[in-house]
């Protein structure tokens, strides 16, 4: 057993409590409706309402919408534009739940984890909406009692730590006994300041790059490592 591999099954084993990011290890979202046709879309609405000049050419060319949102947020707090646009994007982001492609094993290891006693819930930069959608088009809502998501102030969104402060509060949990699975560097800060574990997922290696230079000790290329944690008979 490498080192990782020993502390993975120490993350896992004192994990009482869970938060999941939902886009990346419980599904990718855009599967079926592109993140970056979505955020071609904001950005040519940004234009048509004569505010472009307020994106930076990273923000107006990144296939994130959300780096477009946080754009204007950053130079119009607070603004009913912000407000227009972030619904906006929910909106994209309900109609997305219908074709989002659920990551591979993440079902069946929630069920077992779930099952095992572990509690959990969703802490995400994604609208609360689109991840309880989300949770109930796989029969997961009795898994996740807690959903925290994107709220219309955008400081507040990962990886400033508030959705995570938020569900532990709610379920009671020790950050000690809590690990919080993500994709981005973003959930590993998110992560460090609410004083709790990481486990970083990554589907590719640009991913698991970015997150190893970000500082994750701990990384998975396929939850299946995790789920073979939890069921090692099998």
């Amino acid at each position: 057993m490498t080192a990782e591999t020993a502390r993975l099954a120490s993350l896992v084993a004192s994990a009482r409590y869970v938060l999941w990011d939902m886009d990346g290890p419980m599904c990718q979202l855009f599967a079926g409706y592109p993140a970056h046709d979505i955020a071609e879309q904001l950005v040519a609405m940004i234009d048509q309402l004569g505010m472009g000049a307020l994106l930076t050419r990273q923000e107006r060319s990144s296939n994130d919408p959300h780096e477009a949102l946080r754009g204007v947020h950053n130079r119009h707090r607070g603004s009913d534009l912000v407000l227009a646009l972030e619904e906006w994007l929910t909106r994209r982001e309900l109609e997305a739940v219908a074709k989002a492609r659920p990551t591979p094993y993440a079902d069946p290891l929630i069920r077992t984890w779930w099952s095992l006693g572990a509690r959990f819930a969703i802490t995400t930069n994604n609208a609360a909406v689109a991840a309880s959608a989300y949770v109930k088009s796989r029969r997961l809502t009795d898994c996740f009692p807690h959903v925290y998501g994107r709220t219309p102030n955008l400081d507040l969104m990962k990886p400033n730590p508030y959705c995570l402060e938020e569900a532990i509060k709610a379920m009671g949990a020790v950050p000690a006994a809590t690990l919080m699975i993500g994709d981005a560097a973003t959930d590993l800060e998110a992560a460090r300041l609410a004083g709790v574990e990481f486990l970083g997922y990554a589907r590719n290696e640009d991913k698991e790059r970015t997150l190893r230079q970000a500082g994750a000790e701990v990384v998975v290329r396929s939850l299946h490592q995790v789920l073979d944690l939890l069921r090692p008979s099998r």
